[in-house]
């Protein structure tokens, strides 16, 4: 499998594992928490077939990547993606990422610029930013982020299970537009995912993302679903635009956190328009 190495933990490499298809224009695409990059089947096979050049890679702790004991924070998210396209020398790409990936997306954005980077897409994004503080009262409280710690520490299966349930709004698609076995592939990677990085990706997503949102100087693209459990619409996606200079909002009726599955054609269909115009 290809990697790229982005660091070192003691006497091992950090390694984080990337597909890399097709040859036209770059489009990257970054997974959501507790996924892998298999998570854009259905996105990768509509750009590979439009004529992009498409790119997956897997988070640090998930996947095919390396599970390492630190370094679960946007910083050195970002400094891994940094690594991806720098090694791979992505110019002129679109980057997308879905839930957790957006974070990836906003952090990367806002540190290392748009010099490579033409468009970007947030879906069922993490940014702006989410806990409720003075200067942010629609955020959540604290507490809220804590018992999912302390849930993923106590019984960690039993807490990606319940996690992925509100991921798909399993109890309204389940057995319709989320089979059985999809259900159960998505538990066995969140399963195989690094223990550490369960918990430890949890506190990432309080990061304030709003002054890395001002610095985008590219198109934005936002897709979020109406029936988002998991990060809802009117803390995150709708927020958005206000803080970035040349964003749209594209909200499914119906869609859940997991768009990218179970609205696919809908999702497939609004990504190329935006990366053809």
């Amino acid at each position: 499998m290809p990697h790229v190495s982005v660091g070192s933990e003691g006497a091992d490499s950090i390694d984080i594992h990337y597909e890399d298809h097709g040859a036209g224009r770059p489009v990257v695409l970054s997974h959501g928490y507790p996924l892998s990059g298999q998570a854009w089947e259905k996105q990768v096979a509509a750009l590979l077939a439009a004529g992009y050049r498409v790119i997956t890679y897997d988070r640090r702790g998930w996947g095919g990547s390396s599970q390492p004991a630190g370094g679960y924070d946007y910083d050195t998210f970002a400094s891994d993606l940094n690594v991806l396209l720098t090694t791979l020398d992505v110019r002129d790409a679109i980057l997308v990422g879905h839930s957790m990936g957006t974070g990836d997306v906003a952090r990367y954005l806002g540190r290392y610029g748009t010099e490579r980077v033409a468009k970007a897409v947030l879906m069922s994004p993490i940014p702006p930013f989410l806990l409720k503080t003075e200067d942010n009262p629609e955020g959540a409280p604290q507490a809220l982020f804590d018992g999912f710690i302390q849930a993923a520490r106590a019984d960690r299966n039993g807490w990606l299970k319940q996690f992925l349930e509100n991921f798909y709004n399993f109890d309204v698609y389940g057995g319709s537009l989320v089979s059985d076995e999809a259900f159960q592939a998505s538990l066995a990677v969140a399963e195989a995912g690094s223990p550490v990085a369960a918990v430890a990706c949890i506190p990432t997503w309080l990061t304030d993302f709003r002054e890395d949102l001002a610095k985008v100087d590219v198109p934005v693209l936002v897709i979020q679903g109406d029936q988002d459990r998991v990060l809802p619409i009117g803390v995150t996606g709708q927020r958005v635009p206000a803080f970035v200079g040349d964003a749209r909002l594209l909200v499914i009726e119906g869609g859940p956190h997991a768009i990218a599955w179970t609205h696919a054609d809908q999702v497939n269909a609004a990504l190329l328009d935006f990366v053809q115009q």
